[in-house]
C-alpha cells in the first residue's frame, strides 16, 4: 500500500515536471519574439575584398538597420570555402551566426569525399541574394578572334592550349571544366591561388584562356587592350555588356554558369527568426546603395520570389544535382 505522503510527493513531482515542460516549450518562441537583442555575425568563407565579402558588407548595413542590431561580417577562410559553413553548421541555432556563401555550397559535396557538413540537411535557408555572371577570356594575342575560331583552334591544338583558373574547386575551374566537357576537349589546366594572379598571367600572356567573374573581368573587357572576350556564360546577354554574345547562343547549348549567392542559418533556427532575417535581407536587396553598387559590379540581385527560404532550397537542390553530375563526368576533385 502506498503511503499518503509518498503519493502526494509523487503528484507534486509530476505537476512540477509538467510545468517545467511547458516552460521549456515556451522558451523558443519567447526568445524568437525578442530576437535580436545583440549583434548578428554574418560569416563569409573568403578573404576580405573578394566578391562574396564585398556583397556581405554591402548587405550588412541595411540588414542591421532593419533588425535594429549590427550585422558584423566575419571572414572565416580556408579549405576551399568549407571551413565557414562547417563553423556555422555547428553554431548555436539561435540566429546570431549566419552564413553567406556562393555556389560552392552546391559543388562541395561532389568535390570533397569527406565533407564535415551536408548543405541539404545541416542548414535552414534564408534566401538567395544575387548572381554574378562570368566571361570567357583569352590572352590578347591568342590566335582566334571569335568563338567559332576559338572552338576550331582548341579542338585542333588542345595539347597546346592552357586554361587558367582561380584554384582547385573554384567556380572558374568548374566553368572551365564545363567548357571543355561541352567542347569535348582536354586542355592543360593551371590552378592559381586566386583570381587576381590568374588574370595577371592571362594579361601577361603566360596562359591562354580564363573563365572568371564579371566583377574582375568587366574592367579588362571595357579596356579592350589586355585580353580578348569570347562570350558570357549566362543564358542571356548582360545589360552591362550587351554586345558580347552568350556561349549558349554561339553553340554551347544549355551553357549557363553564374556565381549565385545564398544566405543560411544553422539547422533548427526558429522559423520566426528565419522570417526576421529574410525580411531584413529583402529590405537590403531594395536599398538604393546596394542596387547601385551591385550594378557597378555587373551583377544581378535576385527577384523577390528567389530571395526566400523556399527559393533557395529549390535552387540549391537543383544545383547540387547539376554540378554533381558535371563534376563526376569531368573527374574534378578538390583533394
Amino acid at each position: 500500500m502506498t503511503h499518503p505522503s509518498t503519493s502526494s510527493a509523487r503528484r507534486w513531482a509530476l505537476k512540477a515536471c509538467a510545468a517545467g515542460a511547458v516552460l521549456a516549450c515556451s522558451v523558443g518562441p519567447a526568445l524568437a519574439s525578442n530576437w535580436p537583442d545583440k549583434p548578428v555575425t554574418l560569416v563569409v568563407p573568403y578573404s576580405a575584398g573578394g566578391p562574396t565579402d564585398v556583397v556581405a558588407r554591402l548587405l550588412a548595413v541595411p540588414m542591421g538597420q532593419s533588425l535594429g542590431q549590427s550585422v558584423l561580417v566575419e571572414n572565416t577562410v580556408g579549405a576551399g570555402g568549407t571551413i565557414a559553413p562547417t563553423r556555422v553548421a555547428k553554431s548555436k541555432n539561435d540566429g546570431y551566426t549566419i552564413l553567406i556563401h556562393h555556389m560552392g555550397m552546391a559543388t562541395a559535396p561532389a568535390l570533397y569525399k569527406k565533407l564535415p557538413y551536408d548543405p541539404l540537411k545541416d542548414f535552414e535557408y534564408i534566401g538567395q541574394v544575387l548572381d554574378v555572371p562570368m566571361t570567357l577570356l583569352s590572352r590578347k594575342d591568342f590566335p582566334a578572334n571569335n568563338f567559332q575560331e576559338l572552338q576550331d583552334y582548341v579542338k585542333k591544338n588542345q595539347d597546346k592550349v592552357s586554361l587558367a583558373n582561380a584554384g582547385i574547386g573554384a567556380v572558374s575551374q568548374l566553368c572551365g571544366m564545363l567548357f571543355m566537357h561541352q567542347l569535348g576537349v582536354k586542355l592543360t589546366t593551371i590552378p592559381y591561388k586566386g583570381a587576381g594572379p590568374a588574370m595577371n598571367d592571362l594579361m601577361g600572356g603566360q596562359v591562354d584562356l580564363l573563365c572568371d567573374q564579371t566583377t574582375q573581368t568587366v574592367p579588362v573587357i571595357k579596356d579592350g587592350k589586355r585580353a580578348k572576350v569570347f562570350g558570357v556564360t549566362t543564358s542571356e546577354r548582360l545589360s552591362s555588356l550587351p554586345d558580347i554574345p552568350t556561349l549558349n547562343e554561339q553553340g554551347l547549348k544549355g551553357f549557363d554558369v553564374k556565381v549565385w549567392h545564398g544566405m543560411y542559418a544553422p539547422k533548427g533556427t526558429p522559423n520566426e527568426v528565419i522570417t526576421k532575417i529574410n525580411q531584413a535581407l529583402n529590405v537590403a536587396l531594395k536599398d538604393a546603395t546596394v542596387k547601385a553598387r551591385i550594378a557597378d559590379l555587373s551583377s544581378d540581385l535576385v527577384s523577390p520570389d528567389k530571395a526566400t527560404p523556399e527559393g533557395l532550397r529549390k535552387h540549391l537542390e537543383a544545383e547540387v544535382a547539376r554540378w554533381g553530375k558535371v563534376i563526376r563526368e569531368t573527374g574534378v576533385t578538390a583533394e
